[in-house]
C-alpha cells in the first residue's frame, strides 16, 4: 500500500503535468465535448485507486491505458460503439505508452550486474556481496571475513568502481596502485 503523501506527490508531479495531453486525447476519442472533463476526472480517480497498490513506473502509459479502457467501456455502456472510435484509440496512444516493460529492463540490468560481480576477484566479490546484497555494515563484514575495516572499504570501493565500469560497457577492470603510488590496471579474473 502506497503512503497517501507519496501518492499525492506522484499525482502532482507526474499525472497533473499530463493533463492537457490527456484532455486532448479524450477530446479526440469521445464525441460529446461536454463529457470530456467528467471522463478526465474518472480517469484520475481510477489512476489514484490503482496506484494505491503501487506507483507505476511509466505514468504516461499507465494513464493513457486507463483512459483508453475507460472510453471503450463507456462507449459500450452507452451502446454507441463505433468501430472507428475503438480502432482510433489504439492508433492515438503516444509512443511512450508502449515503453518496454520496466521489469524486463530491470531483469537485464540485474543479469549484467551479476556477470560483472562474477568477474571480481574472490575477496572483492565477497565484500561487495556482504555489504551491498546482504546489507551488512563495514564492521560486520570485517569481522565475518577476518580483515580490517580499511581493507573492507578499499575492496568495496574497487569493486563498485569495477562494477560501474562493467555496467557502463567497460571491461570491469580493477584499478590498483602499486607501491610507489602509480596506478595500474589489472584485468579482473
Amino acid at each position: 500500500m502506497v503512503d497517501n503523501g507519496d501518492l499525492q506527490k506522484w499525482f502532482c508531479n507526474e499525472v497533473l503535468p499530463l493533463e492537457s495531453a490527456l484532455t486532448a486525447f479524450i477530446r479526440r476519442n469521445w464525441r460529446e465535448v461536454n463529457d470530456v472533463i467528467d471522463i478526465r476526472q474518472e480517469v484520475y480517480e481510477r489512476a489514484l485507486v490503482g496506484a494505491q497498490g503501487g506507483l507505476p513506473h511509466h505514468t504516461s502509459g499507465y494513464l493513457y491505458t486507463i483512459a483508453r479502457n475507460h472510453i471503450a467501456n463507456r462507449a459500450r455502456r452507452a451502446k454507441i460503439v463505433s468501430f472507428d472510435i475503438l480502432a482510433d484509440l489504439d492508433a492515438e496512444l503516444p509512443a511512450c505508452a508502449f515503453e518496454p516493460e520496466p521489469a524486463l529492463i530491470a531483469r537485464d540490468e540485474l543479469r549484467q550486474a551479476l556477470r560483472g560481480l562474477e568477474q571480481l576477484p574472490p575477496r572483492c566479490r565477497e565484500v561487495v556481496q556482504l555489504r551491498k546484497l546482504e546489507g551488512l555494515s563495514t564492521r560486520e563484514v570485517a569481522e565475518r571475513m577476518g580483515i580490517g575495516i580499511d581493507t573492507v572499504e578499499k575492496q568495496l570501493a574497487m569493486g563498485i568502481r569495477a562494477l560501474t565500469d562493467f555496467m557502463l560497457g567497460g571491461s570491469g577492470k580493477i584499478e590498483r596502485r602499486n607501491r610507489i603510488g602509480l596506478r595500474r590496471k589489472r584485468e579482473v579474473q
